[in-house]
């Protein structure tokens, strides 16, 4: 944040500070060299306290320092920097130690005077990752770590970060190996040195490291190689079968088939299989962080579900790091990031993230039906507030308002809906097309038209809805303005994509695979399209469908069921009790709920039985989903 000196006067006033003169301008960034290399070193051992270490040393001028710990986070595509968990901050120059202060207005801004004489500070620093999920992601176990550099470092304000030059290693504890984009320079010991690279870039290429580590070729042979890098809680889970691994390297091949081009010089999925560290799924140029279950592969039907994580990330190298929304592209990563384009950048690769998931053989045709259904069914019957007062434009602002903290009534409320809301806007477009080109061109045209250029390349490519727009028309004329912003700023219905495929969402009272995979994984009884809430397995209550059943009831988030038609709760009860007031409409459905010290019971007036979404053939109609799910 630029800070003025007027606004500096103005906040000495407010905060009632001594003198406004130590409050210094944070200087904005400018496109010329950092003159010298940043260098950085973390020491990330101390797994016992799960600390790591960092020492940097960078090269300046006599006269006002900022430095600057990385606030707005890609792939975050919010101010999220964990500021909160740095300490032990101290500053050097000619061995003396130098004041710092924290800038009121901009607390990711550090001002230092640094003395005549000095042509370099010294930087340590600790970062205190989580103890445990309550303080955020936990990101170092007994047996891995996940470093992620913009975490464990601070860079010089005035500057793009890809014109900062650096050169950083890190220790691991003793025998752990590593995966990671960067390249290594030289080993020493557990020490790694990576090759100079600069800084937007080493922000953008995490590491995973670990005790039981392995490292699995995914496109032997090929000029710009791509690999599972993983690491797991014990030896045990990294026993793969070749059969697990034929999907992913059938992954690699769809995209090639599909983008006709790659933007990357070598690309590490990054994968945890862990009970322990924090699951995660984020994007970067040249690989991903994919976090799973400990038992992904070793229980490889359980977690069928989770499998597009994985085509998920991928997309990204091609939508999101090297095609990108111009208002995400900022100079340096304490410019504020605009997220109007999300809609593209998560928005497509969810829809891509499915389609290649099913392609691959990441998931078989049923499993790829019954998510489609699920997903559609959100934007059916379980998104009251994109129905009244919210759009999905409007949800790209999430990651900023609610930075992905629990709500109240999220499906009232919405969160970054541009993700599946947008999935289903890309299906559409697929039909429309289809539609005006005859069977002739698909949302296939459009990825390689738009993602698939300039093979090898892994700088950043900006663009703005006017580029869209005119990639569509290019390959369909229409007035894809009109059609794409009735979707983006319109309160309508978003599952004409499944229709225009050929197929119909219906409801019964069996649950799909999906449904009965998710409510295991999630340990929920999901009944949002009948009593219109979900539960845990414990009777607390999650979410409640507004205006529907149970919120007209009386029923809210945050109670617990204790007791269904006044035995205990269980799951299975619940959904007896739904099942019988269907067949009789004089039979209750009656809750005795807790909610705070309070008990009460409340009576549910719902007699349509059990809802699950389904996807079944509309034989009026090509199958054209069939045709897009199916391999190149």
């Amino acid at each position: 944040m630029k800070v003025t000196r007027l606004a500096s006067a103005l906040a000495a006033a407010a905060f009632g500070l001594a003198s406004f003169s130590a409050l210094a301008v944070v200087p904005p960034p400018q496109d010329v060299p950092y003159q010298g290399t940043l260098k950085i070193s973390v020491d990330a051992t101390d797994v016992a306290h799960r600390i790591f270490r960092v020492h940097e040393i960078l090269p300046v001028a006599a006269g006002p320092l900022t430095l600057l710990y990385p606030q707005w986070l890609p792939g975050n595509h919010s101010p999220t920097g964990p500021i909160d968990k740095m300490a032990g901050l101290v500053v050097k120059a000619n061995g003396q130690v130098l004041p710092w202060s924290r800038d009121p207005l901009d607390v990711y801004a550090f001002h230092i005077d640094v003395p005549q004489g000095a042509s370099s500070v010294e930087v340590t620093f600790e970062f205190l990752s989580p103890q445990n999920q309550r303080q955020g992601r936990v990101v170092m176990t007994p047996e891995m770590l996940n470093l992620q550099w913009n975490a464990v470092t601070m860079y010089p304000a005035g500057y793009y970060a890809r014109q900062i030059n650096t050169e950083a290693s890190v220790k691991l504890p003793a025998g752990w190996q590593a995966g990671t984009a960067l390249e290594v320079a030289s080993k020493d010991g557990d020490t790694l040195h990576f090759k100079p690279i600069n800084y937007d870039d080493l922000v953008d290429s995490p590491i995973y490291a670990g005790k039981y580590f392995k490292r699995v070729d995914l496109d032997p042979g090929a000029k710009a190689p791509v690999h599972l890098s993983i690491v797991a809680d014990d030896a045990k889970y990294l026993e793969i079968k070749p059969e697990q691994i034929k999907p992913f390297q059938n992954l690699v091949q769809q995209m090639y088939k599909m983008y006709g081009a790659h933007h990357y010089d070598h690309y590490d999925f990054l994968v945890s299989l862990s009970d322990k560290m924090s699951g995660n799924g984020l994007e970067h140029h040249r690989s991903s962080e994919d976090g799973t279950s400990a038992d992904f592969f070793t229980e490889w039907k359980k977690n069928a579900l989770s499998r597009d994580l994985f085509s998920h990330e991928f997309n990204h190298s091609w939508d999101g790091k090297y095609r990108r929304g111009a208002d995400l592209a900022t100079p340096n990563f304490n410019v504020p990031m605009s997220d109007t384009l999300l809609w593209v950048y998560e928005g497509q690769t969810q829809f891509w993230g499915q389609v290649m998931a099913a392609r691959s053989g990441l998931w078989d045709t049923d499993q790829s039906h019954d998510m489609w259904a699920f997903t559609a069914a959100t934007y059916d019957k379980g998104r009251p507030g994109l129905a009244s007062f919210r759009n999905v434009q409007d949800t790209t602002n999430d990651p900023v308002i609610a930075q992905r903290a629990p709500l109240p009534y999220r499906n009232y409320q919405s969160s970054e809906d541009y993700y599946s809301a947008g999935q289903m806007i890309w299906l559409d477009v697929d039909g429309k097309l289809r539609e005006l080109s005859g069977g002739k061109k698909s949302i296939d045209d459009f990825g390689k038209a738009f993602f698939g250029m300039e093979n090898g390349k892994w700088d950043v490519n900006t663009y703005v809805f006017e580029d869209v727009v005119k990639t569509l028309n290019d390959i369909a004329p229409y007035d894809w303005t009109k059609y794409l912003r009735t979707r983006l700023d319109g309160h309508g219905p978003l599952t004409g994509g499944i229709e225009s495929h050929g197929w119909k969402l219906v409801y019964t009272d069996k649950p799909s695979d999906a449904v009965k995979a998710i409510e295991s994984r999630r340990h929920t009884a999901d009944l949002t399209y009948s009593l219109g809430l979900s539960i845990g397995k414990d009777g607390a209550i999650g979410d409640v469908l507004w205006d529907g059943p149970a919120f007209k009831a009386g029923i809210s988030p945050g109670m617990t069921v204790v007791a269904v038609n006044s035995q205990d709760y269980a799951a299975d009860a619940l959904k007896e009790a739904v099942t019988a007031s269907a067949k009789d409409k004089n039979q209750p459905i009656e809750l005795l709920v807790k909610n705070f010290n309070e008990y009460k019971t409340v009576r549910i007036d719902y007699h349509d039985g059990l809802k699950y979404p389904h996807l079944v053939r509309d034989t009026s109609k090509p199958d054209t989903l069939t045709t897009l799910l199916k391999a190149r």
